[in-house]
């Protein structure tokens, strides 16, 4: 590619960023939580339409995708989970085809009260830009957008066919990407600009979701000690599954990419409810844990040891060994993906590709970098042997209050992928 076209891809991102940030503020004003993202997902329809990309809105059915690998179990209806591509088709199909993904639902907000400003109210202070799902990832999917902006305003478009995916369900099942891969959406690499700091993402833990119910033997409190409290036995059982978590991330367990990471696995009891009444032994509990682990670790063996954990310590409770507990999974079912074992041509071109727009964009080598949560990337790297680079904005407090974008950082993130897109897809007149 040829300096001057550089320059005017990055110039093009800087006359456009004003319109890229209010775009992002608009986004972010969406309240796109799971089962509420419709209305984010019609803004996002509306802008692809405008841009004359082909637009595919579909509502996700489950009996379109529960047997392909990869799925992960629900709970609930499904006839709120909507999805949304933009197309382009390329003239010539001289390049290399692209997908380029994001994920439109953000985790719920928490007590308002512990935010500074409204979580839904974007506002702008000292470069970045604060509001639930700014970070994570609606800025990823801003520059996704802009980025192909950018060549437009050259005159310019993809010479291979680019897939633009808003998709639902990534913070708890990933069935969003899934259904776009059922739908036949495929490419020979995938961008997905989530908000690890311009850094790309070298491997990724798989994560399990999954609920623990618990029965007691329900009393008047006064007798409380002829009954079984079943918020009580979920302690021991807690405990245990910590103990679990402990032996999985000891040195000869972890894999190459976390060998310098002495806590990379982290089990979470994310949910608890029990009980029916403050002066009754309660007769009931359950609890939610999320536990990461390890690519190239199975589902199955994982699940395996989980249970067998549960039961163990279920059989130390004098009522609970005779009414054992019920393990429940729904949500995350996901496999870990580790792009680093990826030795094919087509990921060392992507990442070849990549790094050399980095450094263009920013003046800086691309860093390396192993994360300890999961994301949609595994999906085209474990099941549609299309690679999938992770990179995206400097974001913080994903997921916590006061979640924030570093502005310039999404601006030079904008730069990369335009720059990326040239580079892998090849160019064509507009």
């Amino acid at each position: 590619m040829h300096d001057d076209l550089k320059t005017r891809l990055c110039d093009a991102v800087d006359a456009a960023f004003d319109d890229q940030v209010a775009f992002l503020s608009e986004l972010t004003s969406h309240p796109s939580i799971r089962g509420n993202e419709q209305s984010a997902q019609d803004f996002m329809s509306s802008e692809l339409a405008a841009r004359g990309l082909n637009v595919d809105r579909w509502q996700i059915d489950v009996a379109e995708i529960q047997h392909l690998p990869g799925f992960s179990p629900v709970l609930g209806r499904y006839d709120d989970a909507v999805n949304v591509v933009g197309t382009h088709r390329a003239a010539t199909q001289k390049g290399r085809s692209l997908i380029l993904n994001g994920h439109i639902d953000v985790v719920p907000e928490g007590p308002l009260d512990m935010w500074d400003s409204p979580p839904y109210e974007p506002r702008i202070a000292d470069g970045w830009l604060y509001g639930r799902g700014g970070g994570d990832m609606k800025a990823g999917l801003a520059s996704n957008l802009f980025a192909l902006d950018a060549l437009t305003a050259c005159g310019l478009a993809p010479s291979a066919d680019v897939y633009f995916q808003s998709v639902v369900e990534e913070e708890c099942t990933g069935n969003g990407a899934l259904a776009c891969l059922a739908r036949g959406y495929t490419a020979d690499a995938a961008l997905i600009p989530e908000p690890f700091s311009e850094h790309l993402v070298t491997a990724q833990l798989g994560v399990l979701w999954f609920q623990v119910h618990l029965k007691g033997l329900p009393k008047h409190v006064a007798y409380a000690g002829t009954g079984s409290n079943a918020i009580e036995a979920a302690i021991p059982i807690i405990q245990a599954l910590h103990d679990m978590e402990h032996r999985w991330n000891e040195p000869d367990k972890r894999t190459a990419d976390y060998a310098h990471m002495e806590h990379a696995l982290n089990l979470n009891v994310g949910k608890i409810k029990g009980g029916d009444w403050t002066s009754s032994v309660p007769a009931w509990c359950v609890f939610d844990v999320r536990m990461g682990l390890f690519p190239g670790k199975s589902l199955e063996a994982a699940k395996a040891e989980i249970e067998g954990v549960i039961l163990e310590a279920a059989r130390s409770n004098t009522f609970l060994r005779n009414s054992l507990p019920e393990i429940v999974y729904h949500g995350f079912h996901a496999e870990g993906y580790a792009l680093s074992q990826d030795g094919s041509a087509k990921a060392t071109q992507a990442i070849d590709a990549l790094e050399r727009a980095h450094q263009t964009a920013t003046g800086t080598t691309l860093e390396r970098e192993a994360i300890t949560a999961t994301t949609d990337a595994r999906f085209f790297g474990l099941y549609a042997d299309t690679p999938a680079l992770v990179y995206g904005p400097r974001a913080e407090a994903i997921h916590g209050f006061n979640e924030r974008v570093e502005l310039e950082s999404m601006r030079r993130v904008t730069k990369a992928t335009a720059l990326f897109i040239a580079d892998w897809c090849g160019l064509e007149p507009r």
